[in-house]
């Protein structure tokens, strides 16, 4: 790699850095709704199980970004060991979280994998609008458009 590659990409924050970012952003924003469902529907027990699972997507996107952005400095090859080692340590992480908890007279399955299983896809599908597949801009689009405006095709 040479000293100006290097030295251009200082100043900018990495793409997966930046997307996982901007998914623990999206995360943020949308978890008092799915949390308050979780409350109405399956009361206090609903709302702690809804918690768990959607904090374990939040942190999964926010390691997944860290294992890549480490190994993504070491070298290519090195980078698919670590991508594959660490969907294995996620969902090792998500075992640890869950066993021991699964058969607490609290735990309530529905809310916990609902959030699990269909926050992690719609805050894929909603970050594909704002992710560029560019190499001109790699990472999110600039210039993100204006929530305000609906008909934006960009």
């Amino acid at each position: 790699m040479s000293e100006a590659s290097v030295g251009a990409g200082e100043g900018s924050q990495a793409p997966e850095r930046e997307v996982a970012t901007d998914l623990f952003r999206r995360g943020l924003i949308i978890s008092p709704i799915l949390l308050a469902l979780c409350l109405i529907f399956w009361g206090v027990n609903g709302l702690a199980c809804g918690s768990i699972g959607l904090g374990l997507v939040l942190i999964n996107f926010l390691m997944g970004a860290w294992i890549i952005d480490w190994a993504v400095k070491i070298s290519p090859q090195f980078l698919m060991v670590a991508v594959l080692g660490g969907f294995i340590l996620r969902m090792g992480m998500l075992a640890i979280v869950v066993l021991p908890i699964r058969n607490s007279n609290w735990f309530e399955i529905m809310p916990f994998g609902i959030l699990l299983i269909f926050s992690h896809l719609g805050l894929l599908i909603w970050e594909t609008r704002y992710v560029s597949a560019t190499l001109a801009y790699p990472g999110l689009k600039p210039g993100k458009p204006d929530i305000r405006r609906h008909g934006d095709t960009n």
